[in-house]
């Protein structure tokens, strides 16, 4: 209708072959070497086998067409040559015009067998390609020698030549533990023996402070254990080790040089925010070290996550501009594309060629191919091949979810936004705003079953999210890049860019932490696979229906009807937090953390949890903003190690913990977290109490030391009796059989008594009957971890509590866990359901 010509068909011949191996990598990863290559030879011969017969049944047509003219024969090459085929076998021949158009539909329907053929010898040749890749790359994983080694447990010493920047594991007790990836190059034995010699990856766990500041390309030999790795892991050991390093030579000049830019960068970043100054080197390098992981997750939730880290959009901002400059000077399309090739790899030295980057790298570099061969057509067969050598040179990149986001994202710019960017200007929209409408669009589209299957959702914020920081974007690169370069040279320099590049990373981090909390932002949605697998099906469908007026205009009401119906329920619904709770049991995973209210965005909590994240997360949903006071039940790492994630933007007024010293790590993690927050720390006893805003607590034990126990750091537990509006919560912490006994034989029954009981010890079998007789609960609490390895809770105990009377309630089957109170001041229970993933 508007008079242009219709656009050219994409360019598919290599996406079979592509989709062939990664399907064939992915089930490769998780299987013995000798099964993969039987799994890969097996596939080869079924696509040899497809193809001599779609050679052999073309050959006849094509003698027998006439010299001019549409045969059948030339029109089901042409067909078979837009499947995937022609790129493999060369059996496609270009077709004339067809004189009419029933002999071109008659020819297509007869050509549409002979295309799926072709379709799938396509797949299998992937297959069976990449089957055999990722087995040759397994067998390295079982060879016999070094599985003999794993398997004995015996010390041993490595050469290994460092892959990647350490990363500090979060929410350990006692000093960090460093994980470090390797390239192994020989094994051998402490005591003597044959060294192994290989080149197999691994990943090292090295406690010692000497593995924090080593450099990608740095040799080095060490001293640990070998254990077995994960399954469907290309890795083939995990290297335990406790002292330092032995440095072997320095790495190259250039992975120094960015060693010292990334270090520049993080300097010139210090004074900023914690936000922003920790987003700007994450988004400009990849280096992740400083950023919140709060703001991490409010990134995930506004599909916003692309931004966290080094990306396509990154490659192409800096592309650009080597282009723009490139170009002014009259330069030629091809010394363009190798200026820019130069300047691409001088940014993988630069932001590591960790697999995120390697992947921006890739899909910068199908625009480079592009741009050298003068053909857009071109981009489409260049993001499958690439994809296909990313997999045949790391298998392992078929599980990871990073790399399905970015070619399903640019797959989504290069086929998608296009056509819809050219249908909004047919219908009068600017150029600019449709292209801006049209890419967040089409990325969101296009990764949007990928996203539901690992979040358990889907989010109705991302497009509109996506569209307004696309300005923010390349001013934070660009000068997050010129503070780096500029760091060695002059440091006051980057430091000014770096406070230049601060304000529009400030606008990303405004926007994910909004986009995070709007109501009604992300709706429910079956995750996993099935899930994944469902939105995508339901996606294709649309995206073919919808290419009907009729269909886009239903679509379009039902959307806005669904949303106008749904969002006052949202807004209107009292969601979670409950009204009226009187404590609320974190779901941590295997540990604790409990929530008393102290008044608006106010609380008391109890233990932190394992790890800072999930307690982070659940005073977030709590909305609380401030922590009256921090309980420490005792040190153990499943109820200290989240301090950090307690601490993460809250004022913390003070912290009590029982006056027992062990585990020293514990103590130190807690003490260092409330020396950093300028906290004062204070042992308490029996007879402590506390008050504030309708609340009180009194530590009830440990009456005395308890020595010599099955475990005296849980039988020296902190045990605390809180009272909110007239309801009564007992806190147990990890008090086992004597600690539980000696309660009830010295306070008596009736200082026991309570309403809620947070089940000791994640509800282990060690409980005192008597305890639970004394304490009558009407809810009892279970903070537990799914499938722990400690087999708790303990069945016999969890059906005794229901027979008493109590309503038991477990984090690991209900998530976060509510005690409220009810019209008529009767209890009641709600739970805000367990998470995905």
């Amino acid at each position: 209708m508007s008079g242009r010509e219709p656009r050219a068909a994409p360019d598919l011949r290599l996406a079979g072959f592509t989709v062939g191996v990664w399907l064939a990598a992915l089930g490769a990863l998780h299987q013995a070497a000798r099964s993969g290559l039987l799994t890969g030879a097996t596939a080869l011969i079924v696509a040899g086998v497809g193809a001599l017969i779609g050679l052999r049944r073309a050959s006849p047509r094509r003698r027998a067409a006439p010299g001019h003219g549409p045969s059948g024969a030339a029109v089901l090459s042409g067909t078979a040559a837009s499947s995937g085929t022609a790129a493999f076998f060369g059996a496609a021949a270009s077709s004339r015009a067809v004189v009419s158009s029933r002999a071109a539909v008659s020819s297509r329907a007869a050509a549409f067998p002979g295309a799926l053929r072709w379709i799938g010898v396509a797949l299998a040749l992937g297959a069976g390609c990449g089957a055999v890749a990722t087995a040759a790359r397994v067998s390295v994983r079982e060879a016999g020698a070094l599985v003999a080694l794993i398997e004995a447990g015996d010390p041993v010493e490595v050469r290994a030549v460092v892959r990647d920047d350490p990363r500090a594991l979060r929410g350990t007790a006692g000093p960090p533990t460093y994980l470090v990836a390797v390239e192994l190059e020989r094994v051998r034995r402490t005591d003597g023996g044959e060294p192994i010699r290989l080149s197999a990856r691994a990943l090292v766990l090295g406690s010692d402070p000497g593995w924090r500041g080593l450099l990608p390309g740095q040799h080095l030999t060490a001293t640990g254990k070998l254990m077995p790795p994960r399954p469907g892991d290309l890795r083939a050991a995990v290297v335990s080790v406790r002292k330092p390093p032995h440095l072997i030579g320095e790495p190259s000049w250039a992975q120094r040089a960015a060693g010292r830019l990334r270090a520049g960068l993080q300097r010139a970043c210090a004074p900023l925010p914690d936000d922003s100054g920790g987003l700007l080197p994450g988004l400009v390098v990849g280096d992740t070290s400083r950023l919140d992981p709060a703001l991490e997750a409010d990134f995930q939730t506004t599909g916003m996550t692309h931004l966290n880290a080094v990306s396509g959009s990154n490659v192409a901002i800096i592309l650009g501009v080597v282009l723009f400059v490139v170009r002014r000077t009259g330069a030629g399309p091809a010394l363009c594309a190798a200026v820019c090739a130069v300047a691409l790899a001088g940014f993988v030295i630069l932001a590591r060629p960790s697999p995120s980057v390697v992947r921006a790298a890739a899909m910068g570099a199908i625009g480079l191919l592009g741009l050298a061969s003068g053909r857009p057509r071109a981009a489409v067969p260049a993001l499958a091949a690439a994809a296909a050598v990313l997999l045949f040179a790391d298998p392992e990149l078929a599980a990871d979810a990073g790399f399905t986001l970015s070619v399903l994202a640019t797959g989504g710019l290069l086929l998608l936004a296009p056509v819809w960017r050219d249908a909004l200007r047919a219908r009068g929209w600017p150029p600019g705003a449709a292209e801006a409408l049209a890419v967040p669009a089409a990325a969101q589209v296009a990764c949007g079953p990928v996203i539901a299957g690992l979040s358990g959702t889907v989010s109705l914020v991302a497009v509109p999210a996506n569209l307004v920081v696309v300005p923010a974007i390349a001013p934070a690169t660009l000068l997050g890049v010129a503070a780096a370069l500029l760091s060695p040279v002059w440091p006051a320099g980057a430091e000014f860019a770096g406070w230049l590049a601060h304000w529009p990373a400030a606008w990303l981090v405004l926007v994910a932490r909004t986009g995070a909390r709007v109501p009604a932002g992300a709706l429910p949605w079956p995750d996993g696979t099935a899930g994944a697998l469902l939105l995508g099906g339901l996606t294709v469908v649309f995206l073919i229906a919808a290419r009907r007026a009729v269909v886009r205009k239903v679509s379009a009401v039902v959307a806005v009807c669904a949303v106008l119906g749904a969002l006052p329920v949202r807004l209107l619904a009292t969601g979670w937090p409950p009204p009226h709770w009187l404590v609320v049991a974190c779901s941590v995973g295997q540990g604790d953390a409990l929530v008393l209210p102290a008044g608006r965005g106010r609380a008391v909590v109890v233990d932190a949890g394992p790890e800072p994240d999930p307690v982070d997360r659940c005073l977030r949903r709590l909305g609380v903003r401030q922590v009256a006071l921090f309980a420490v039940s005792h040190y153990h790492a499943d109820h200290v190690g989240g301090v950090d994630g307690l601490f993460r933007g809250r004022a913390v007024a003070a912290v009590v913990a029982p006056d027992w010293p062990e585990p020293e790590g514990g103590r130190a993690q807690v003490t260092a977290a409330a020396e950093r927050a300028g906290t004062p720390v204070q042992a308490v006893g029996p007879g402590w109490t506390y008050q504030r805003d309708g609340l009180r607590l009194e530590a009830l034990g440990p009456l005395e030391p308890l020595r010599g126990t099955n475990s005296d750091p849980n039988n020296n537990s902190l045990v605390l009796r809180a009272t909110v509006a007239g309801r009564s919560v007992l806190l147990l912490g990890d008090a086992e059989t004597e600690e539980q006994a000696d309660l009830v034989e010295r306070l008596g029954p009736a200082a026991l008594r309570a309403d809620v009981l947070k089940v000791a010890h994640h509800g282990s079998a060690l409980q005192s009957p008597e305890l639970l007789d004394a304490v009558d609960p009407a809810v009892a609490l279970v903070s537990v971890g799914v499938g722990n390895d400690y087999r708790h809770p303990n069945p016999a105990l969890m059906s005794r509590l229901a027979t008493d009377g109590a309503r038991v309630l477990r984090t690991d089957l209900s998530g976060d866990l509510a005690v409220l109170s009810a019209a008529g001041g009767d209890l009641a229970v709600t739970t805000r359901g367990a998470e995905s993933g």
